[in-house]
């Protein structure tokens, strides 16, 4: 397949599916794929390859030769450079549309399940400035200030002025950091996408509570010296409303992780909070929280209903985190054990629970797959398991575990339709039925989808 197209040489093609990422794929004869980013499907482009494999190929959209009527004019003046909205030229139902093909999909190939218990995703009336958080990377690009997003596979820093699935919040912030490290020549750790050791800012992170209106800013440094503290601080403080807290990050280590492990309070609080539904929990720069709270309560609220707890229920939380799911849980549940592997998570877990006056959860440090085991044996019994793992899905030693509890119900919350599916058509193996999936729009204008699927004991 390989001689049938050539490096660097331009092809005009029919652009037939859309893949996992959101990017156009023509195909040679019927069987060699080209992926092209940006193309959408039912277009006719001129197409240049930049890259041919055995069994596909890469190539650079020119130009669109026969538009699809789902193509809309982009509103971000850096979109087809910064690469973080990868499907902000459709129109957004249309958005809904792919992530609903994809999830269906995952489902039939991967879990050799039925595509129609995917449900049609649960999306946003306003999909726009919807993220409660921003990190961006600070760096010099030929002697020349950035402050942005790192373009796809590079670490070259594109300079960003407003973005528009952020909290206009943090653009303020972003142009004063600007100003600042301007006027007193602050020398950045990131220079032509290399580490300079001798720099000192490395990265802004902004957090607003939506519905609370507070404002974390964090500095996050390369050592504890920061010169010009003071100045950055009341740059930020005259400035930026609702403001509650200043901090400093500091992280030596030459990494891509953004944050360090040791945090200093230069102003205001240490955290601030933000609320789900009726639940308060307090926000530390190292605390997960999710990014969007709208489709949050969406997602968390139909997790509760695929529970189906009517007050007598004994409930395993898997992979609680700080315990927001285990909260909501906890609404209409008898009792919520919540476990997760990071002590920190279930420090502030233990939190929240407290500051929600929440008294019928309990919370355990460890791997799911050895606690949950450990609570059945000293007698606890579950009638739901709920699972939120991370990307790379459930754990073969978790799944094994909880199709020995024998609950009643599973609900599985995922970030991943491919893991997802995989780990689905572990638990039908085990003598669980996959009841529905709904897939939830989480992060509009990107190729991510979350779900939440619900399962049965068959009896």
């Amino acid at each position: 397949m390989i001689d049938l197209v050539e490096k660097n040489k331009e092809y005009i093609v029919d652009i037939v599916s859309q893949g996992y990422e959101g990017e156009g794929i023509a195909k040679i004869n019927d069987s060699y794929p080209i992926f092209i980013e940006g193309a959408l499907k039912g277009e006719k482009v001129n197409v240049r390859i930049v890259k041919v494999k055995k069994n596909f190929a890469y190539g650079k959209l020119i130009n669109i030769i026969e538009p699809s009527v789902e193509r809309c004019e982009t509103s971000c003046k850096i979109h087809n450079r910064c690469g973080g909205c990868k499907l902000q030229h459709s129109k957004y139902n249309e958005q809904l549309n792919f992530k609903f093909e994809r999830v269906k999909d995952c489902i039939s190939k991967i879990g050799k399940l039925d595509s129609s218990l995917v449900k049609f995703p649960l999306g946003m009336e306003e999909p726009w400035r919807y993220r409660n958080k921003v990190q961006l990377p600070i760096g010099l690009v030929n002697g020349e200030l950035k402050i942005g997003f790192f373009a796809p596979r590079s670490h070259e820093i594109i300079d960003m002025e407003t973005c528009l699935i952020q909290d206009e919040i943090a653009d303020k912030v972003v142009e004063l950091t600007r100003e600042w490290i301007k006027k007193y020549n602050i020398k950045p750790y990131n220079i032509d996408g290399n580490y300079d050791e001798t720099g000192i800012v490395r990265h802004i992170m902004i957090r607003r509570g939506f519905t609370s209106n507070e404002v974390m800013v964090v500095l996050v440094t390369n050592g504890e010296n920061l010169p010009y503290k003071q100045e950055f601080i009341n740059l930020i403080v005259d400035n930026i409303p609702g403001i509650k807290s200043v901090i400093q990050n500091v992280n030596s280590k030459p990494t891509n992780v953004i944050l360090g492990e040791k945090c200093i309070t230069l102003w205001g609080e240490p955290t601030i909070s933000d609320y789900i539904d009726k639940f308060r929990f307090n926000i530390s720069p190292l605390s997960f929280f999710q990014v969007n709270p709208i489709q949050t309560e969406v997602l968390y609220g139909k997790a509760l209903e695929y529970a189906g707890l009517t007050g007598d229920e004994t409930v395993f939380d898997a992979y609680c985190g700080t315990g927001t799911i285990t909260l909501f849980l906890s609404q209409k549940a008898k009792k919520v054990y919540g476990v997760e592997i990071i002590p920190q998570a279930i420090e502030n877990a233990n939190i929240n629970a407290r500051e929600n006056n929440v008294d019928n959860v309990e919370f355990f440090v460890g791997e799911s797959e050895v606690v949950i085991p450990d609570l059945i044996n000293s007698g606890v019994k579950a009638d739901v398991v709920v699972v939120d793992p991370p990307r790379k899905g459930c754990d073969i030693k978790l799944l094994n575990a909880i199709t020995n509890i024998d609950a009643e119900r599973i609900v599985y919350v995922s970030c991943d339709p491919s893991t997802l599916a995989r780990d689905l058509a572990i638990l039908e193996e085990n003598g669980y039925k996959t009841i529905e999936v709904q897939p939830v729009d989480m992060f509009p204008h990107t190729a991510h989808i979350e779900n939440v699927a619900l399962l049965i004991k068959e009896r």
